[in-house]
């Protein structure tokens, strides 16, 4: 399984970003594919999650009500919208994959900057 993220940059406080991440190599009908992030001198947070199948999807409070998750089982992508965007959000995000049942996420991208002035 390869994730290809992409769709990072600089926006203003109070602004939104959209972030998509590619994933060949398989389908992901039994996997939760997700995002998480890193801020310098900070170590890596959970941002959120989706189920493949079922769509459900989790959220790391800091986030809940601004960032959504979704996907395109066509193109095999999932997505990471980002509404309200505060300084503190500002990260390389990483998305990431694992398989339904298993803790670990086995699958990384390569991170994409997110940086969000004030």
């Amino acid at each position: 399984v390869q994730l290809q993220a992409s769709g990072g940059g600089l926006v203003q406080a109070g602004g939104s970003l959209r972030l998509s991440c590619r994933v060949s190599g398989r389908t992901l009908s039994n996997y939760v594919m997700g995002w998480f992030r890193q801020a310098p001198g900070k170590e890596r947070e959970f941002v959120g999650v989706v189920n493949w199948s079922g769509g459900s999807t989790d959220y790391a409070d800091s986030v809940k009500g601004r960032f959504t998750i979704s996907r395109d089982n066509a193109k095999n992508t999932f997505y990471l919208q980002m509404n309200s965007l505060k300084p503190e959000d500002a990260a390389v995000y990483y998305c990431v994959g694992r398989k339904v049942g298993v803790q670990e996420y086995a699958y990384w991208g390569q991170g994409t900057l997110v940086t969000v002035s004030s």
